[in-house]
């Protein structure tokens, strides 16, 4: 049975940095693309970053600089570390698997999901 765990939520000031992680389990992913989605209160899940089995990395243009996803095959662990994070980044984190080595960007590109880790920054 494939499952995906997230850690790592917690609530945080503005300004401070989390570091996400997701365990994999299940099945090897050593050559699947691993991705982050968010999805906050009342609005619709958005993409947040992705790395290839070959580690090529694809954000959202907003998160650019801010945030940084890497991978640790041995592990079957997909991380991501979120720095300088604001109110608005406050949501729920989910990880999930794509069985493509290219760059995936959208959520039906995906065919595993973890069941989410929140996120909550207060300003």
């Amino acid at each position: 049975q494939v499952q995906l765990v997230e850690s790592g939520g917690a609530l945080v000031q503005a300004g401070g940095s989390l570091r996400l992680s997701c365990a994999a389990s299940g099945r090897t992913f050593n050559t699947y693309t691993l991705g982050w989605f968010r999805q906050a209160p009342g609005k619709e899940r958005e993409f947040v970053a992705a790395i290839t089995w070959i580690r090529s990395t694809y954000y959202a243009d907003s998160l650019k600089g801010r945030f940084t996803i890497s991978r640790d095959n041995a592990k079957n662990t997909v991380y991501l570390q979120m720095n300088s994070l604001k109110a608005e980044d406050t949501a729920v984190y989910y990880c999930a698997a794509a069985r493509t080595t290219y760059g995936a960007t959208r959520g039906t590109d995906y065919a595993y999901w973890g069941q989410g880790t929140q996120v909550t920054v207060s300003s």
